[in-house]
């Protein structure tokens, strides 16, 4: 059984780490003076960039998405110059995908900002508040994971649902 302050503190959590990403992502996209890329897409991005080489059929399973899906994004961030597409030398039928250098700059330029923001940010709260949040960042770190674990093991067999965002 949850304690009632634990609840209310998961509560506030999830709000303010919901509105923790809205403000970054609209601030750091004005700072870098682009318009930001759907959700969606920064996922197949960010997977692309933990797994250079992954195929469109992997990348699908690994977000839990159809992998007409999964195509459709790769051939958008693809025109947009962000994605490159290869065969595989071992199986022709698979095309493998890798950040273009356009991607890298782009990503590396996102998170410099981003990272300003909040130092910005932190050097504003008073020093027990900045201590108590950059101690608590490898535990939310690790909370994140536990999230995705869960939510991979709670995926039923079978196709895979597309995901909203």
């Amino acid at each position: 059984m949850t304690d009632e302050a634990t609840v209310s503190a998961a509560e506030t959590l999830g709000g303010a780490v919901a509105d923790l990403h809205r403000v970054l992502r609209r601030s750091t996209s004005r700072r870098t003076g682009r318009t930001p890329l759907p959700d969606a897409q920064v996922e197949v991005l960010r997977l692309v960039e933990r797994c250079p080489g992954v195929s469109v059929k992997e990348a699908a399973e690994r977000l839990h998405t159809a992998a007409n899906t999964v195509s459709t994004l790769v051939g958008e961030l693809a025109g947009a110059g962000l994605l490159e597409r290869t065969r595989d030398p071992q199986n022709r039928r698979i095309v493998r995908l890798r950040l273009t250098p356009a991607a890298h700059l782009r990503i590396g330029d996102y998170v410099a900002h981003r990272r300003d923001l909040l130092l910005d940010a932190l050097h504003r709260l008073d020093e027990p508040a900045r201590r108590d949040v950059v101690r608590a960042a490898d535990h939310l770190r690790h909370l994140a994971d536990l999230l995705a674990d869960q939510e991979h093991a709670a995926r039923p067999p079978g196709p895979p649902e597309i995901a909203s965002s």
